[in-house]
């Protein structure tokens, strides 16, 4: 039993809300870094306000992982913002924001009385290539400088390991070259207190700040204490030369160089040493080992020290010195020295290029001999080698300590202290207690070497299910694409013919060097509507400058989707088709074509001069005519992105349309032709005992339709009515009440950090169960980090959110739950569960796995139709790394869809199902509140969580009250007699007894050949293939399975009110041909059914004279394949052994895919015979 419910806690559950990270002046906040990054500037207004300056803020920058989200916080706290005198202003890049933040700090030279404040302090952000980008503006503004009420932060976002970016980038350097000071924080709380020491800084020293933030940084999120007056600045004594160091005019290039160069680095220098910016963390009387580190890096080597065995106390024993940087460059000399002082080795800890390292090699360089400490970092010493370290030698790379590349783990640091300390000597118990961690360590990476799943355990990111991009990035056959930032990006590892890419508004311009080089005549180029807004126009513009033969495909899906569905243009009206047309007609364009899902909605619009509207099905002929046409060419390609729609369906603001596409199974022929058209998510595999056919998972579609394309009469639109989420009526009525209470769980006690993972599919709400965790730990007053992944992972691929808790927040060292030190995996994807880097965190004997046992298709169906779902080798994989006891799984999508009438609710009935576990250590009161805070769907989330609780404890009584009649029936292997029966059957159904017994004796001929093998395996192959080849789906049957299986009566069970059946069909007698000759699908209203009730009453002429469909090529080809089939096995059996068996089974297997209608079956008819053909040489 738990105790009682604390009064603290109780009063933190009635009073915390969302709101407290912006509207609280002091106190207790949950808040991400980002959300830092938003309270930062209220913090330095209110700061000013206090020493009587009427200042005012003013922030601009452009979106990009890991700071895709900050304009989309800043607007939510608009009124905040507003309420402090604070502006934000989108720029329309990177380089014209960093401009406006100059602008600020002109108004140092305004005309006298313009000014409304006493300063304007600013803020730019940007992600690391916008960093690059802006060196010009950043060397200029930075030796102007800044107001004294100013002052200028430019907050980079680095991407260390490419996660969401197309290079890894650290802004570090560049930073350093534009001579700006670099702030690393290394927490939440960081970003409050250095982000105003920065702009401080900047103030005093007449200079920008930078500050460098990461993703397991910013997208982190914790409790942070809110003071304006928490962080006593100290200005320090510093000889000022004539006039300062502020901005000023007029004033010269070289005035300003000096002025830089010998005044404003010291100025910082000094504030630095002042503020004592960078510190001693650990230190003793007799240190005689340094580590030295900074932001993330910093975090990990703390990590590392405990795991090692090395708290505080302990490290001071052993002389282990600790010094966190703050400022990593200009790195401040007094302090440094006092740091090394007395040391016989630094270790310098951190990631990508050396930037501490160098420095401090610099600074030490003159010491004595005697004195100066051995400096280690990126490279190891050789035993005995005092030679000069990684110069010395020509590739230092075979001595890597600590690599430059990617990133560092608190894993792969502790190897390099246990290194070093080894060689400088220990105590047998530290040794021990070193080796023990190793020996972990050790014995994890085994682990991970016997993972069998390899790439079928990955969940590669994907088009969400209706993305325009779907459709857009195709090029037709025989022309290739160029690729560009955005999501369209990931066209590159499609079917897309897309190779290369640019860096942001570069797209299509490598084709003006390539050109005069190449035989090809002409390239496609995508480019996003956010990009070409951002620079993209002048991309194009090159282009008609160079006079190339491209066609740029500007995919305007009306929202910045990469980061979150950003209106484009930065402005309330966005920037709209007209306008871009308008500028492609200015600027040049040869060409330019609107191309739309909804050609009505240009109805009455004045569009420029030649433009022209067409529907998306015309995209491939557009493309054809383009490719011809000398010179550049545009195609806007027009259609809402499908994230964005669904975003705007649920808010209310887009109307959403009531049609629901259907499958017909017995129809569908599982060709996938469905899948290649839409390249759709949502087409799933469903399997039958006729083989895999295909369905449309409906929580998941988004109503682009495009898989209707998919040549095949299975298709049907439900228009009208509502679609009935709840597949029983025992779960419509059921609630969790009924089941009666539940016995609270023993929670576990915390003696270290209690370290989670949640793991799942992006877009699901993986992250938002890691916020339901931190929030409910921080009314508990508990210590609380989570770190998210977002950027690509959002679009199908993998997902994590990582949490600790502890009983204090300086208990919790780093972001990220380490090697084999997760304590609870929830996981809501057994794929995602059991991939590397999950089961990398997982350790027999300390974690527990909560899993669902259900997997969604990954991206990989959408590319290979016989692609098998690995959702129970990957439990397998994950009990061998935790243990039988270690593991409890259930199949939440199934019973989420009964009970909740959606899969979406997975992920809180998984955390229900772990909480009921008792592995996890939080109330339930606190959850309870979080999920009310979180204000989404509260009451169905309550329920879930419920139902989870309920799976856990009693899964049986459960599953029982929703299925109480339910017999159970053991499916009966089956035998070549059984599966003859069934097919005789099905064949008397679709013709007569006659043409069944047919099949029956041909079958038998077959058995009879192979019997003397006392094998039924040939016999079997035929019996299928067979069938399949006989009961081809001509108009007849197609009509007699959409009128006589049951399909109208599913349809009728799961919709509700007033709907309409609509049949999309190609009937050849009637339907047009498209520019390549293939027959274009239509759709057809209720009326067909009376049609197809009249075909299927006709079967009888199947075959006959008055057989008017028999006489097509297609039909006769059909009718032909029977007898080929028979004819190739005929010979196959003639004279069968065992020698020759496999041999025949290859030719009985070869209709396998013979699949599919029409073209597309063609085309798999002509590659059977070419099989058939190679067999019979073999």
């Amino acid at each position: 039993m738990n105790a009682p419910l604390p009064e603290s806690i109780r009063q933190a559950l009635e009073t915390v809300t969302l709101d407290d990270k912006y509207s609280l002046d002091v106190g207790r906040a949950f808040m991400s870094g980002v959300q830092a990054l938003v309270k930062l500037p209220m913090l330095q207004r209110q700061r000013d306000a206090l020493q009587g300056k009427n200042t005012a803020g003013f922030i601009s920058g452009y979106r990009g992982s890991p700071l895709g989200s900050y304009d989309q916080s800043l607007w939510k706290a608009k009124d905040h913002l507003k309420a402090q005198n604070i502006v934000f202003q989108p720029g329309v890049n990177e380089e014209l924001a960093a401009t406006a933040l100059w602008g600020t700090q002109q108004l140092g030279f305004a005309p006298p009385g313009s000014n409304k404040f006493d300063g304007v302090f600013g803020i730019w952000y940007g992600k690391g290539p916008g960093v690059d980008r802006c060196s010009d503006v950043f060397k200029h503004a930075n030796m102007a400088g800044t107001t004294p009420w100013g002052g200028v932060l430019a907050v980079a976002g680095d991407d260390h390991v490419a996660k969401s970016s197309t290079a890894a980038h650290q802004s570090d350097h560049i930073f350093k070259a534009c001579g700006l000071p670099v702030f690393f924080p290394t927490n939440v709380q960081d970003i409050l207190d250095l982000g105003l020491h920065a702009i401080a800084m900047s103030r005093f020293a007449g200079i920008w700040s930078g500050m460098k933030t990461i993703q397991e940084i910013v997208e982190s999120s914790s409790t942070a204490h809110i003071d304006p007056e928490r962080v006593q600045i100290v200005l320090p004594e510093f000889a000022m030369p004539p006039g300062g160091l502020h901005i000023r005019w007029p004033d010269t290039a070289l005035e300003q160089e000096a002025r830089l160069f010998d005044y404003k680095w010291y100025a910082a220098l000094a504030y630095i040493r002042a503020n004592r910016l960078n510190h001693n963390v650990i230190e003793g009387k007799n240190d005689r080992f340094g580590l030295i580190a900074s932001g993330k890096a910093y975090n990990d080597t703390r990590q590392a020290l405990i795991d090692l065995g090395l708290d505080d106390a302990r490290c001071q024993q052993l002389g282990i010195r600790l010094h966190k940087v703050a400022v990593v460059w200009p790195l401040e000399a007094q302090a440094t020295r006092e740091f090394a002082t007395g040391l016989r080795e630094i270790l310098v800890v951190e990631e990508k290029r050396q930037v501490i390292e160098y420095q401090l090699k610099e600074e030490l360089y003159n010491w004595r001999d005697d004195v100066r400490p051995n400096v280690l970092g990126k490279f190891d010493e050789a035993d005995g080698d005092v030679s000069g370290g990684e110069w010395s030698i020509p590739n230092p790379t075979e001595r890597t300590l600590l690599r430059a590349n990617a990133d560092l783990t608190p894993g792969l640091i502790a190897r390099a202290i246990a290194k070093r300390l080894k060689k400088l000597g220990v105590d047998a118990d530290t040794a021990a207690r070193i080796d023990a961690h190793l020996a972990v360590l050790d014995g994890k990476d085994q682990a991970m070497q016997t993972l069998t799943l390899g790439a079928a355990a990955e969940r590669q990111p994907w088009f969400c299910s209706g993305c325009p991009h779907n459709t857009s990035t195709k090029v037709p056959e025989g022309s290739r694409a160029m690729a560009g930032i955005g999501c369209h990006f990931m066209s590159i590892w499609m079917d897309r013919s897309t190779v290369g890419f640019t860096q942001m508004g570069g797209e299509g311009v490598p084709w003006t060097g390539q050109q005069a080089f190449s035989n090809e005549q002409h390239v496609f180029a995508n480019l996003g509507d956010g990009t070409y807004f951002h620079s993209g126009i002048l991309a194009i513009r090159q282009s008609i400058a160079a006079g190339v033969n491209i066609t740029y495909k500007i995919l305007y899906n009306d929202a910045v989707a990469m980061t979150g569905g950003q209106q484009v243009g930065e402005r309330p009206e966005g920037h709209s088709v007209v306008q871009i047309a308008q500028s492609m007609r200015a600027e040049g364009a040869q060409r330019i074509d609107v191309v739309t899902d909804a050609p009505e909605k240009y109805e009455g619009i004045a569009l420029a001069e030649g433009v022209r509207v067409f529907h998306r099905d015309e995209l491939d002929r557009i493309q054809r005519e383009m490719r011809k046409i000398k010179g550049t060419t545009v195609i806007i390609y027009d259609q809402t992105c499908a994230t964005e729609k669904r975003r705007r369906r649920k808010r209310g603001t887009l109307v959403d349309p009531a049609v629901r596409v259907m499958i017909n199974e017995e129809v569908c022929e599982g060709c996938g032709d469905c899948g290649v058209q839409s390249n759709c998510l949502s087409v799933e595999p469903l399997e039958t005992d006729l083989g895999r056919k295909r369905t449309i998972n409906q929580s998941t579609c988004n109503k682009d339709t495009s898989c209707l394309k998919g040549f095949c009469p299975s298709f049907v639109t439900v228009e009208g009515g509502t679609f009935k989420k709840k597949s029983s009526a025992a779960a419509t009525s059921l609630t969790p009440a009924q089941l009666g209470s539940l016995p609270e769980p023993e929670l576990p006690a915390i003696t270290q950090p209690w370290g989670m993972v949640v793991a799942g599919v992006g877009g699901t709400g993986v992250i938002t169960i890691g916020q339901l965790l931190g929030m409910a730990a921080h009314m508990e007053g508990k210590g609380i980090v989570t770190q998210d992944s977002a950027g690509l992972a959002q679009k199908g691929g993998a997902t994590w959110s990582h949490v600790l808790v502890a009983n204090t927040q300086e208990d919790i060292r780093t972001t990220r739950v380490s090697m084999a030190a997760a304590d609870l995996i929830i996981g809501c994807d057994p794929i995602v569960s059991a991939s590397k880097e999950t089961t990398l965190r997982m350790r027999a004997g300390r974690t527990h796995v909560a899993l669902n046992s259900n997997s969604t298709p990954t991206a990989a169906f959408v590319k290979n139709g016989n692609w098998q779902n690995p959702a129970e080798q990957c439990v397998a994989e994950i009990t061998a790394q935790v243990g039988v006891q270690g593991v409890s799984s259930f199949d939440a999508d199934t019973l989420a869809k009964q009970l909740m009438g959606d899969t979406i609710y997975v992920n809180p009935m998984i955390l229900g199902y772990a909480w009921q576990k008792g592995w996890v250590p939080l109330r339930r009161e606190s959850l309870v509140r979080a999920i009310e805070l979180n204000d989404v769907q509260v009451q169905n989330n309550l329920a879930a969580f419920e139902w989870g609780r309920h799976a856990a404890h009693q899964l049986d009584a459960l599953m029982q009250k929703i299925q109480p009649v339910q017999v159970i029936q053991f499916k009966k292997r089956e035998t070549l007699d059984s599966l003859v029966a069934d097919r005789m059957t099905r064949l008397t159904q679709y013709q007569n007894t006659a043409y069944a017994k047919q099949y029956q004796s041909f079958v038998e001929r077959v058995r009879s050949a192979e019997a003397p093998l006392g094998k039924t395996v040939l016999a079997e192959t035929v019996a299928r293939h067979l069938y399949k080849l006989m009961a081809y789906k001509d108009e007849y049957e197609v009509a007699r399975l959409h009128t006589q299986t049951g399909f109208l009566e599913r349809i009728a069970n799961s919709f509700e009110g007033d709907f309409k059946v609509h049949y999309h069909l190609a009937p050849p007698l009637l339907a047009k041909h498209n520019s390549r000759g293939e027959l274009v699908k239509q759709k057809y209203g209720p009326g067909m059914l009376t049609s197809f009730k009249l075909l299927a009453r006709l079967k009888g002429l199947r075959g006959t004279a008055w057989d008017i469909f028999g006489r097509s090529q297609e039909r006769q080809t059909e009718r032909a394949l029977i007898g080929e089939y028979m004819q190739h096995m005929v010979q196959a059996i003639q004279h069968l052994s065992q020698d020759n068996h496999a041999h025949a089974l290859n030719v009985a297997k070869v209709p396998e895919n013979i699949k599919g209608f029409g073209h597309v079956k063609e085309r798999n008819i002509l590659v059977a015979r070419r099989q058939w053909q190679q067999l019979q040489t073999a």
